[in-house]
């Protein structure tokens, strides 16, 4: 099985809480505040494995959770930071988040690291609030939480080569003619549904990998067929060489297949036509194969360069993948390009708010609900069990002009106040 998109869902560690301790030593009666801080959650990191080829692991795990960091202690000494979590992928995987549809990153070489889930800081002890005037606090704040999302895998194979052409063209046997790759191979349609790699060695101290990828049909930029499927891996292949029927097996006019598959090549990715191509006019061992070839070369002229071979017999393909070979010396390295995205109705585009004090204020019938990541995560670090937090919440509130908002929406003594996953009451 070859799975090449995966749905996964990670969250990043919770940091520790911060403690609430005072000095309790012989001979210092009046000890001050000695309460320690939390420590860091674990990251939750993608760390490429060159020995994976698929996202079939993502197939039966799909949600990862980073580890706490350690409470404080007393004595003023900090809880311990948490371990980051190590998830492998297969080189080739791009990463977006689900939500906003954000690129994350893409992870191409071996022992390549992407974060896609920080861990919460760890909240303050009580000796980070101490001040002139209150220099015995009892506050400490709860550790901040791990961030979480659900995030897109989408595996690219990165071969050096694609083949591409129509269904039983005879991709899959040239493969297996010029690598140790063992594909499946039968007389009938669409036998490869999944993309094969093979190394070829050149002799020369040269080789490289060759992506035997499923054939295409006619429509397959707009997804027909195996469409995308297929588009989707041939993007990073640095030299195309497209296989054809030249015996003209099933029918079909070489040079009409031809044109075919390069129109839907670029219709999916203009920059695809400007990839170097060579042609491997295949089935040369095939009576007709002969004229085929005279005329398809009459109609394509020397805009590409062809190479007569015959996968079954191994006729030329020694001096197919030289060429292949010399072409890839030449040919510059691809690098991955990032798409403009545009905000649909089905897709929104978050983009990082210049001011990081915004909140607003809706209504859920009698319910006032504040919103706001910053607000939000203060509640969720804040400790109100504690008087000193509580008063410290209440002050924060007011200068962040929180109090002042509600009461212009029209929040009134007594009304129930929503801010996450908490509910307070308006006081005036």
């Amino acid at each position: 099985m070859f799975v090449d998109t995966a749905r996964v869902y990670v969250k990043g560690g919770d940091g520790g809480n911060g403690i609430v301790s005072f000095r309790r030593e012989k001979y210092v009666p009046e000890g001050g505040p000695a309460g320690g801080d939390g420590g860091k959650g674990g990251d939750v990191v993608l760390v490429v494995d060159e020995g994976l080829r698929t996202l079939l692991d993502f197939k039966y795990k799909r949600h990862f959770k980073a580890e706490r960091g350690e409470y404080g202690k007393t004595s003023n000494k900090h809880g311990a930071n948490a371990e980051n979590m190590y998830i492998k992928v297969p080189p080739g995987t791009v990463v977006t988040d689900e939500d906003t549809n954000e690129f994350l990153g893409e992870l191409v070489e071996h022992g390549q690291k992407l974060i896609i889930a920080h861990g919460g800081r760890g909240g303050r002890g009580n000796t980070r609030f101490a001040t002139m005037y209150n220099k015995a606090p009892e506050i400490a704040e709860k550790g901040e939480p791990g961030q979480e999302r659900y995030i897109n895998l989408e595996l690219k194979l990165l071969a050096d080569v694609g083949l591409v052409g129509f269904p039983s063209v005879g991709k899959s046997t040239l493969i297996s003619s010029v690598s140790a790759a063992k594909p499946k191979i039968a007389a009938y349609h669409f036998t490869t549904i999944t993309p094969n790699l093979g190394v070829v060695d050149v002799g020369d101290d040269r080789n490289f990998v060759m992506a035997d990828l499923p054939g295409l049909i006619e429509g397959a930029s707009q997804g027909s067929g195996l469409g995308h499927q297929f588009l989707r891996h041939i993007e990073r292949t640095r030299v195309i060489v497209h296989v054809l029927d030249m015996g003209g097996t099933e029918g079909r006019d070489p040079y009409e297949d031809f044109v075919t598959i390069n129109r839907e090549l670029e219709l999916y990715n203009e920059r695809l036509a400007a990839r170097p191509m060579l042609i491997a006019a295949n089935k040369m061992d095939v009576p007709e194969a002969e004229e085929n070839l005279k005329r398809f070369r009459e109609q394509v002229g020397d805009n590409y360069p062809i190479f007569p071979i015959s996968s079954a017999t191994r006729e030329g393909l020694r001096e197919l993948v030289f060429a292949v070979a010399d072409t890839l010396d030449r040919a510059p390295v691809i690098e991955p390009q990032l798409e403009e995205v545009e905000e649909t109705p089905d897709r929104k585009v978050y983009r990082l708010e210049e001011d990081s004090d915004k909140f607003w204020i809706t209504r859920d019938n009698e319910v006032y609900v504040v919103n706001g990541e910053w607000i939000e995560k203060l509640c969720v670090m804040t400790n109100f069990t504690q008087y000193d937090s509580v008063k410290r919440f209440q002050r924060i509130m007011k200068q962040k002009g929180v109090d002042a908002a509600l009461r212009k929406k029209g929040a009134q003594d007594g009304d129930t106040i929503r801010i996450g996953e908490y509910e307070f009451d308006f006081v005036e």
